[in-house]
């Protein structure tokens, strides 16, 4: 599985995320945003495109509906975040905070979240589709009957994760790490597993495994 990088210069103008305020439409395009405060606003259904966001701080802000598409947010903190009901395209997280966000009946495509946390974020009902979390920390998520189509989850915590009415098929987990995980037997159905991964799964179901 490729996925597709944002599409973005990295020669652009420098703006305040607040001049999105400005705008005929909430939308900010071909810009680079650094070091914006943009906490506890309610700004749904904006639009960010072709866009460079670093060191900037979106915590608890309404973003629902937010239309994304390559978009490179780095070293950002967008924890408690409302992004439910959003379609998030050709984006880039490294280094965030994403604690608690809200991606639920969301469309996500080609993005990359590396060496970010996601501890309690709130996948439920989204349609992922070529989705690449690298050395990310995704204790207590949410993944809720979502639609996974080419996912990769390299060298993740993924303890405490929900995949509950989420087919597995086809995933490779053995490079992450968790005590305990929560899913159904038809969930985990084609899902790559290391060895150690098979004991503590046939362990999660109740059987004892003897030598």
């Amino acid at each position: 599985m490729k996925v597709i990088a944002p599409k973005v210069s990295f020669n652009l103008p420098s703006k305040n995320f607040h001049e999105i305020y400005e705008e005929e439409d909430p939308e900010l395009e071909l810009c680079e945003v650094n070091e914006s405060i943009f906490e506890n606003e309610v700004l749904p259904r904006i639009r960010l495109y072709k866009v460079i966001i670093k060191n900037c701080r979106f915590n608890n802000t309404d973003f629902s509906n937010i239309d994304i598409t390559d978009v490179i947010f780095k070293n950002c903190d967008l924890s408690n975040t409302k992004m439910n009901k959003s379609s998030i395209h050709r984006t880039l997280f490294s280094n965030c905070k994403l604690i608690g966000v809200d991606f639920t009946h969301s469309n996500l495509g080609n993005i990359t979240f590396d060496d970010s946390i996601l501890n309690l974020v709130a996948f439920g009902e989204s349609k992922l589709e070529k989705v690449s979390f690298q050395n990310c920390a995704l204790e207590s998520s949410d993944f809720y009957e979502c639609k996974f189509k080419g996912i990769e989850l390299k060298a993740c915590n993924i303890d405490g994760v929900n995949f509950e009415r989420t087919s597995l098929k086809g995933i490779d987990i053995s490079t992450s790490t968790f005590e305990s995980i929560i899913l159904s037997v038809e969930d985990l159905k084609g899902c790559k597993v290391s060895s150690y991964q098979a004991i503590q799964f046939a362990s999660l179901l109740g059987l004892e495994v003897v030598d």
